[in-house]
């Protein structure tokens, strides 16, 4: 059988190309050697099912390892402590029975399956606990347990409970057997879960889990850990890809996010390879067979693009937050007391840089760009109508006119927004030439903002049209010694773009101001320069 990318479900290495993940096997094994117990919790879809099972392969040989996971659980498992310590036994004895776990006495296999068929009445937290401790005693090995998809339970207090008998087994492992180490992985935080759970109760802020180490192992793919995945395509299928080039172009995009790289690799191998305009696997595994990848993924509806987008819509703070971001430039203090930037965080949308608030990745915050230009695509702005009317002029010959995107800008924005006020134009400026410049780019190019400049007085955006690339840089006038240092500094990221040509677009206050688009040189560097 044939080795395909995988975007649905568990990776195995017999089936599928995966990243390289040893490095990060090695740091949680430092965890489960230390005797920690810990919660991976982390955005939906970023590869916690597969590393606990690549974990589980990698401790096998030291640990004997329960891996049992709560998805599909019925919600009358959570109705009372007998249902639930039935079920849990049911899912440890299926591990036994299925060959996963081995080294566990014959007694207590058939304890277990006669718990896990018996009345639940006769059932509890104290037998369970018994049971646990016989397990963890007679086993061959120190014994782990992991439990996926905690998020199932998370809203029920039985499974508190529980969370507090795995505590007490912790608390009382030097003078009685317990486990070596408990993992339990979800999207939610459990201390989060808690505080669902017992709202009602003030004063209420230790949870039962307060005992869990931190977990600081960084889940997302490296640049080093794609080329695995990559190299070991190009040996069944010999592209002559450039393979570090194509995986540090996904890196750059995705930010390692697992979902978003193998889906990527997924369209250029299965989509783009077939494509006409590409005709096979070599001419797809490009920058440009990337870039068409990419577009495709912009526009594609898959759960973790309607969870990202269900949660915006959900949450009114987080909305506003990640507006203010995208468009104001304003910093945002990365603080988890924030419940919008906790919400944020926890789903994987934003991370913490440098102490503030950034987007996850690049495809995030174009699909948020995306998703509130669309909402005022829909109002028919008329900056956005002026673009429709002037799309067809801006493409000859395949490439993208960009001197001429900026004069009609300058052209339709003096005209239309002339007299608005400083904060209007401050505030806005940057999100109507995005509205302006995305349906002519649309369906064959994309851009995206370089994070680090937006809260910089700047922010540069990067259009790629048909391979081609061009560096914008979008600011506010703030007198002639910082607009000096402005084209400076243009001059310095066309360098590290290795581009000759860019474009600034100052939004100018001053009364005197001369409008127009004019040239530049700075440098080797040709500068043009909209003023609107």
């Amino acid at each position: 059988m044939k080795k395909r990318f995988n975007v649905t479900g568990l990776c195995l290495p017999d089936r599928h190309y995966m990243a390289d993940i040893s490095e990060r096997l090695e740091e949680m094994k430092t965890y489960v050697d230390e005797g920690d117990y810990f919660t991976v919790n982390r955005a939906r879809q970023y590869g916690k099912t597969t590393t606990l099972n690549a974990l589980k392969r990698r401790l096998k040989a030291e640990y004997t390892v329960f891996l049992i996971s709560f998805e599909g659980i019925e919600e009358e498992v959570f109705s009372d402590t007998g249902s639930f310590c039935v079920r849990l036994a049911g899912l440890l004895h299926d591990t036994l029975e299925f060959g996963e776990v081995s080294g566990i006495p014959e007694d207590i296999r058939e304890e277990l399956y006669q718990r896990s068929v018996g009345d639940s009445q006769e059932m509890n937290f104290r037998i369970l606990t018994n049971l646990l401790i016989r397990i963890c005693r007679q086993a061959g090995k120190p014994v782990v347990l992991m439990v996926d998809e905690v998020d199932q339970a998370g809203n029920y207090q039985v499974f508190t409970t529980f969370l507090g008998v795995l505590r007490d087994m912790y608390l009382k492992r030097d003078t009685r057997p317990a486990f070596q180490s408990v993992i339990l992985a979800g999207v939610y935080d459990i201390k989060n879960l808690k505080e669902k759970i017992r709202p009602e109760k003030e004063g209420v802020s230790d949870s039962p889990w307060n005992i869990a180490a931190d977990f600081e192992v960084d889940m997302s793919l490296s640049v080093k850990g794609i080329m695995h995945m990559l190299e070991t395509y190009e040996d069944d299928y010999h592209t002559g890809m450039a393979v570090r080039e194509m995986a540090q172009m996904i890196y750059d995009y995705t930010s390692g996010y697992p979902f978003l790289v193998s889906r990527i690799c997924k369209l250029v191998d299965e989509v783009i390879a077939a494509d006409g305009e590409f005709a096979g696997k070599s001419a797809a595994w490009t920058k440009e067979g990337i870039l068409a990848a990419l577009r495709k993924v912009l526009v594609e509806q898959n759960p973790l693009f309607e969870s990202l987008m269900g949660k915006v819509g959900s949450y009114p703070e987080l909305e506003r937050m990640l507006y203010t971001l995208l468009f104001v430039g304003k910093d945002i203090p990365f603080n988890t007391d924030n419940q919008a930037v906790m919400v944020a965080s926890m789903f994987g949308f934003v991370k913490n840089t440098d102490g503030n608030v950034a987007i996850s990745n690049r495809i995030f915050e174009m699909r948020l760009y995306n998703r509130f230009l669309s909402v005022e695509e829909m109002r028919e702005s008329d900056i956005y109508r002026a673009s429709i009317y002037d799309k067809n002029q801006f493409v000859i010959g395949g490439h993208l006119n960009m001197r001429l995107v900026m004069e009609k800008f300058v052209e339709h924005f003096h005209e239309l927004y002339g007299d608005c006020e400083e904060k209007f134009i401050e505030e806005s400026g940057r999100k109507l030439f995005l509205l302006y410049l995305r349906p002519i780019i649309n369906g064959f190019g994309n851009y995206y903002v370089e994070s680090r400049t937006r809260s910089m007085g700047r922010t540069d955006v990067i259009v790629d049209y048909r391979g081609e690339r061009y560096i914008i840089e979008m600011k506010i006038w703030r007198g002639k010694e910082y607009h000096s240092r402005g084209e400076k500094q243009i001059a310095r990221y066309l360098e590290d773009y290795r581009q000759k040509t860019g474009y600034m677009l100052s939004f100018c206050f001053n009364k005197n101001k001369k409008t127009g688009v004019y040239e530049r040189v700075v440098g080797d560097k040709m500068v043009i320069e909209a003023v609107v």
